[in-house]
């Protein structure tokens, strides 16, 4: 990866400006797409030390703008497509921009990295593709199934991808991460959400849903799959979970992080809370078999030590206060 130029699309969000520090520290020289606003703002990389912040190239745009992109991509050498609309509350009552922002704007990504021949494309998947686990662990071969408007735009992405992969023979890996946590995370997720509450020293923690359970994976784990995807001529054309193969339910990672943090909270689970009943995921555990194989990659990071981290950087006043805890976010 050394000296590689590479784009990475989504860059402001969460994963993405991780994965951007992560690609630096690789040697790679980086551009980083971030969504284009009035204030200026780079998301997350402008927390960033000004250092780090010198040796990133910055590209304001929209992917859904297919000049913009084309504009973007020209001069890489490999693409890492993280850019997506992620909220599930919010796919149910605005799917038109999930199917604007995550179908079209990864057509345009793969159209673009066609016409200029890039040597990889990484697009971002979701384990939200696979619905309630039919059986575990999930595998690749595990039926898709779109649970909600934002697992269906997923869906139709990561087809888009493959029919790039098999008409035009373009070098397209699709990554498929399960949940990832840790510093940076929106508040709109479970684990800066129940923090968030309990650093703010409420005494009724406020959540959805509390037994389904989820595969999770500390950010810097997922930044070295995809890293590791990218180096791979083998993960050409296939479709590759990144995931720790244990889970743990909603309402037990509650009472952990209440442990963790020394707090005497209550758990309440609110009804506006909950997805819609056939839209819950009941069961998320990751089969990595396949990137094991191909790369020999595995998690380093505990989910105890990820979950010290992620509480120790959110005991910082600057990052806490970035936070609505006090309302549902979706």
């Amino acid at each position: 990866m050394k000296d590689k130029k590479v784009l990475v699309t989504g860059a402001d969000g969460f994963i993405g400006s991780h994965l951007v520090e992560a690609l630096l520290g690789e040697g790679c020289r980086v551009k980083a797409f971030v969504y284009y606003n009035s204030f200026n703002s780079w998301g997350w990389l402008d927390t960033l030390s000004k250092d780090k912040q010198k040796d990133i190239e910055i590209f304001a745009g929209d992917i859904r703008d297919p000049n913009g992109v084309r504009e973007a991509v020209k001069g890489v050498d490999m693409v890492f497509h993280l850019a997506a609309l992620i909220g599930i509350p919010f796919s149910y009552h605005s799917p038109d921009s999930y199917i604007d922002t995550n179908i079209k704007g990864t057509l345009n990504i793969l159209q673009a990295c066609r016409d200029y021949a890039i040597e990889r494309v990484i697009v971002t998947s979701t384990s939200e593709v696979y619905g309630t686990a039919q059986y575990v662990p999930i595998n690749e071969k595990h039926p898709l199934q779109g649970q909600s408007p934002y697992s269906a735009s997923k869906i139709g992405a990561d087809r888009i991808a493959e029919s790039f992969c098999r008409s035009f023979g373009s070098p397209v890996v699709i990554a498929r991460p399960f949940n990832t946590y840790g510093p940076r995370q929106s508040a709109r997720a479970v684990i800066p959400t129940i923090i968030t509450q309990l650093l703010n020293n409420k005494k009724e923690i406020h959540l959805g849903a509390l037994h389904p359970t989820r595969d999770l994976n500390y950010v810097s784990d997922i930044c070295r799959g995809f890293i590791s995807l990218a180096g791979c001529n083998e993960a050409v054309g296939k479709e590759i979970n990144i995931g720790s193969g244990t889970e743990i339910s909603v309402g037990d990672l509650a009472e952990e992080l209440i442990k963790l943090t020394g707090s005497d909270a209550r758990i309440v689970s609110e009804e506006h809370r909950k997805r819609p009943e056939k839209s819950e995921v009941e069961r998320l555990v990751c089969d990595n078999g396949l990137i094991r194989k191909l790369t020999g990659w595995k998690p380093e990071v505990s989910l105890k030590e990820g979950l010290e981290r992620t509480i120790a950087w959110l005991r910082d006043k600057d990052n806490l206060n970035r936070y609505k805890w006090d309302i549902y976010n979706v």
